[in-house]
């Protein structure tokens, strides 16, 4: 590392004086970047050019500089997206300048503007296949290029970094980290070294990490794409495939999911240039040797230069991801590449398959049920359904219990009368992450796609072999495959194709005298299922699987895949049935694929019904805080407040499927549960609100407030506040700023007056002290240019749409008093913010420490369950009274009803009003901590459940960062949290989670947000 002595030791000055001499570059400024063995400067010219000046390392030989910009003119001609030389005022690309008695070289490249891939972390599929298709380019563009200098010995180049790493590893201090490494080396020499001389090669790059990588805005606002590669000083002649493989790896660093990175960026750069086999083989290791060899190196530099931050700019995130690297087996990495490129994973699959369909009807099924031995009968056989949203599940599927479980599928197997149950091959399944659901971090993706079939019988059940074969492996295995007693048989076809099969969850006694390597004749008893007890905690069965390549993971090979690797997973274990045999039409048709369900809503439904996230959820089952999409992982919802006290609760779920036994019928029979609700409701208000009108949705409950509210004043003028959303009806439309402001809107009709949101943040008013009186001010303004009578005043007691705002103290007293001064009446939206949601009080309203003279209420009271209401004083409703037939056929049904009923239940047993104001006071102390740490975040705003992050570009302006806010909440949905955004200009983090959201999820939240916010570069 003799280059660290030779690094120069030059400042902006120097630079300005450089630009000057040298470029003839007059008024410039400029500013330090940062390097690890040279010195760069960005230099801005006032006419508005930017050029980057290069000062060399000390031992630089200007032979290899020529070099490079030979190489950077060559690109010049064929691509966009690389740096050109700016030649001196002699015409020369390289120049020398003497700094302290030492000459340097110098050199200057245009600017490519932008920002580097280090400064943004949310890596979607498009931008890592952009980033392939970027470096395919770049491959292909230097297969015509050649320079002498370029040939070198130079320690980033992959061809040396083994005997690089070896020779650093004991300096490696982390000893986990160091193992980590010792481990990859193993598996690098074992599978990637022997196809290193079949490796084409070329003039490299060899530098492609996240902060030589820059970015720009996309045609598609909220994406990023490769505008520029920068950093050419680490070029050398070295693998072609190289270039991709330090580009992988860096970008896999900043990505929650590694091997989905890898698979976007490997199709990008095969659909541009098609690799070898011997380059599909060797890239994953080359990916985690890049990543061995930057540890190494940065291990013996910080001996060298502690005082260097810059060299270990990517060593926290190297730490965080190698050991994930590690754990993936080489093989594996390699049968993924080939499935993302569609190249056969698997030479002989079509052989085996082939084989197996034409010996099909002579397999011995292998779980004999019945004395004789026979195969059972297709009416002997039930297919279960254990997918996500199986109500053979119990309702809790985060309590999994196997006691239940079982009862539950021998039940059905004897009303089915059969002998037989039969579990789905690639079913996704929900079961096997139940154990991790407490305390699991929710960015790592669960196993969860089923790779074999199940059969399920009484323990002790005897289990054969389908076909001849040879015992590969017999044990018993724990967590974390809990397979039980595993056999493992290896077979043949004609021709000499070996394949295997496996079968788990045996009785571990039953194949003791089995010996590796011993002959196994068809229709052989080799087990019988095991107990729970024994069998890895399961219900008896027989998990039985093929597999066409074990990938050297022998007992180790998964009976179960996480959803994003199951493509390769399944072309290495094809379906079980075709050897079991069991007739097709038994199987149900399983559910539509997310793709095809998105592509059926937009032909059959309204574009404009939109979708949340840029990646789509399909959503399958909920409980409490929890949603469970259709491969069955997990997300914290800290978004929905419909399910008010929980997704699925089964106090709820009760209540509605025991009234619905019963009767469900409209409001002109007499029934008990439309009285009891509305009392209950309304011993929850002050005394004035005392008669209830209950309808389906909270539109249809304002639409009904504004009806009600014109026949009791005579009047049509109203007042709203400005971004404020009430419904989707016309009338509601025409008094929601939010709508009728916003892209397809119409303005405001001439009988609504919008007056200023009142944001204490953003707004014109900002002091507590006098904010509300202040805005209260722009009532009276409102008032005085209505200049007439007036219906009323309609708010959200609690800004919602508008950027979740409390209002200022002493807001609603002044508008209330003056509202009915002049003859309107108050309607409070409490949609959002009633029954318990702010901790503290009951409903928003009460906040302000005013009584409306009607409140709405919707989502909350039903706990999804469509029900709704207005609550309005006696004097109200009887004007209200006044002849015509107040009807809504399904309003206040007994269903409804009931649900409205159990939800009040709810709330009060499990005491979910105080739950909110402690985690909620917990959540927001914690967000306040991320306040502090980054500037991103302007305001952090709410009480209990209902809480605003507002995004700004800068404290000062306060400029609304919308981008970043769309950013953040996707990358929190990609790791598992569901918030939303919200807001005029939608830079505001929205959280209104479920009443039962507790401590723990208030943590994770914390947590994942702290990620996200860090990933964008803002602390």
């Amino acid at each position: 590392m003799k280059f660290l002595d030779h690094i120069p030791q030059s400042n902006c000055s120097t630079a300005v004086a450089i630009a000057k001499e040298v470029y003839g570059l007059e008024s410039v400024n400029c500013q330090s970047l940062e390097s690890e063995r040279d010195q760069n400067f960005l230099v801005n010219v006032p006419s508005g050019s930017s050029f980057v000046l290069k000062i060399a390392n000390g031992l630089e030989e200007k032979s290899f500089l020529e070099g490079q910009n030979a190489m950077l003119d060559h690109l010049a001609g064929q691509l966009d997206f690389t740096p050109q030389i700016k030649k001196s005022r002699n015409g020369l690309g390289i120049e020398s300048f003497t700094l302290n008695s030492n000459r340097h070289w110098v050199r200057m490249v245009r600017f490519l503007p932008g920002q580097p891939m280090s400064e943004t972390g949310f890596i979607s599929d498009q931008l890592a296949k952009n980033l392939g298709q970027r470096i395919a380019q770049l491959s292909i563009a230097l297969e015509s290029f050649d320079h002498p200098t370029l040939h070198r010995e130079f320690h980033w180049d992959l061809a040396y970094a083994l005997q690089q790493i070896e020779s650093r590893i004991t300096i490696i201090r982390d000893p986990g980290l160091r193992n980590c490494i010792s481990q990859i080396l193993s598996n690098f020499k074992q599978y990637t070294a022997p196809l290193l001389d079949q490796l084409p090669k070329s003039i490299i790059h060899n530098d492609a990490n996240d902060g030589n990588v820059i970015l720009v805005k996309a045609a598609d606002r909220f994406e990023t794409e490769v505008a520029g590669l920068v950093d050419f000083g680490d070029v050398v002649h070295s693998w072609t495939i190289s270039d991709l493989a330090v580009a992988c790896a860096y970008a896999m660093l900043k990505s929650s999911h590694p091997l989905k990175c890898l698979r976007a960026m490997v199709q990008g750069y095969h659909c541009k240039k098609s690799m070898s086999e011997a380059e599909v083989g060797s890239l994953y290791g080359l990916i985690c040797l890049r990543l061995c060899l930057s540890a190494a190196i940065a291990a013996e530099q910080t001996v060298a230069c502690p005082e260097n931050d810059y060299l270990n700019v990517s060593q926290s995130a190297i730490r965080h991801t190698l050991p994930d690297l590690a754990a993936v087996s080489f093989p594996f990495a390699n049968a993924f590449i080939r499935q993302a490129i569609d190249w056969p994973v698997v030479e002989h699959r079509d052989e085996v398959v082939d084989w197996l369909v034409g010996n099909q009807k002579n397999f011995a099924f292998p779980v004999n049920p019945t004395v004789s031995g026979a195969r059972p009968a297709p009416d002997q056989t039930k297919v279960l359904d254990l997918g996500v949203a199986s109500p053979l599940l119990p309702e809790n599927v985060l309590d999994y219990s196997e006691s239940e479980l079982t009862r539950r599928v021998f039940s059905s197997l004897r009303k089915a009368e059969a002998l037989v149950g039969v579990g789905q091959y690639l079913e996704p399944r929900i079961l096997y992450s139940s154990e991790h659901f407490t305390g699991e971090n929710l960015s790592d993706e669960n196993r969860t796609i089923h790779l074999g079939i199940d059969l399920f019988a009484d323990s002790g059940t005897t289990v054969v072999a389908p076909m001849p074969g040879w015992v590969h492996y017999s044990g018993l295995i724990d967590k974390p495959l809990d397979y039980g007693g595993l056999l493992i048989l290896r077979h043949a076809t004609d021709s000499g194709v070996p394949f295997y099969t496996l079968y788990g969850h045996l009785e571990p006694t039953s194949f003791q005298s089995l010996e590796v390597g011993q002959a196994i004749s068809q229709g052989q008893p080799i087990a019988t299922l095991g107990a729970p007890s024994v069998n890895g905690g399961w219900p008896p069965h027989l998990h039985f699987q093929c597999m066409l390549d074990l990938l050297d993971l022998g007992h180790e090979f998964p009976g179960v895949a996480a959803a994003s690797e199951v493509q390769a997973w399944a072309e290495l274990s094809p379906d079980p049935n075709l050897i079991l045999g069991i007739a097709s039409h038994l199987f149900p048709p399983r559910s539509p694929q997310k793709q095809k369900t998105l592509e059926r809503r937009r032909k059959s439904l309204g574009k404009n019904l939109s979708i949340a996230y840029r990646n789509p959820l399909k959503i399958v089952r909920g409980w409490k805080q929890y949603l469970f999409d259709e491969t069955g992982r997990r997300y914290l919802d800290a978004y929905n407040n419909v399910p008010h006290v929980g997704h699925a609760h089964p106090q709820v779920v009760d209540a509605v499927h025991q009234q619905m036994r019963l009767l469900n019928t409209n409001t002109r029979y007499l029934h008990d549960k439309l009285q009891e609700l509305a009392e209950r409701i309304t011993a929850t208000l002050p005394d004035p609100l005392q008669v209830c009108y209950f309808v389906n949705s909270a539109s249809e409950a304002n639409e009904l407030a504004l009806r009600m509210a014109r026949q009791h004043t005579g009047e049509k003028n109203l007042i709203v506040l400005d971004a404020a959303y009430h419904g989707h009806s016309t009338t509601l439309i025409d008094i929601s700023p939010y709508k009728h402001n916003g892209p397809g809107g119409q303005g405001s009709p001439s009988w609504v007056s919008t007056v200023p949101l009142p944001d204490t943040f953003r707004g014109p008013f900002r002091d507590p002290a006098t904010a509300g009186a202040r805005y209260a001010e722009t009532v009276s303004q409102a008032l005085a240019q209505i200049g007439g009578p007036l219906c009323g005043f309609i708010c959200e007691s609690c800004p919602s749409v508008g950027g979740q705002f409390l209002l200022p103290e002493g807001y609603l007293q002044d508008v209330y008093q003056q509202v009915r001064s002049a003859g309107g009446v108050c309607i409070a939206d409490d949609v959002q913010t009633g029954y318990g949601r702010l901790g503290s009080h009951m409903y928003g309203f009460e906040l302000q420490d005013v009584t409306p003279d009607m409140v709405i209420l919707g989502k909350p009271m039903g706990n999804g369950h469509p029900l709704a209401a207005v609550i309005t004083t006696r004097a109200i409703a009887d004007s209200f009274d006044n002849g015509m037939e107040f009807f809504s056929t399904f309003g206040g049904n007994p269903v409804s009803c009931a649900a409205g009923i159990a939800v009040l239940d709810v709330l009060e047993e499990e005491r979910l009003q105080e739950n909110a104001w402690r985690v909620g006071t917990h959540l927001l102390q914690g967000l306040e901590r991320l306040k502090s740490q980054f500037e991103l975040i302007g305001d952090v705003r709410g009480r209990g459940y209902f809480i605003g992050i507002e995004l700004v570009s800068d404290n000062q302006s306060r400029y609304p960062a919308t981008n970043e806010a769309y950013f953040v909440s996707n990358i929190c949905r990609e790791n598992g949290i569901l918030i939303g955004t919200d807001g005029p200009d939608h830079n505001v983090l929205k959280i209104r989670p479920p009443m039962c959201f507790n401590l723990s999820n208030a943590d994770e939240l914390l947590s994942q947000l702290e990620s996200a916010l860090f990933l964008l570069g803002n602390p």
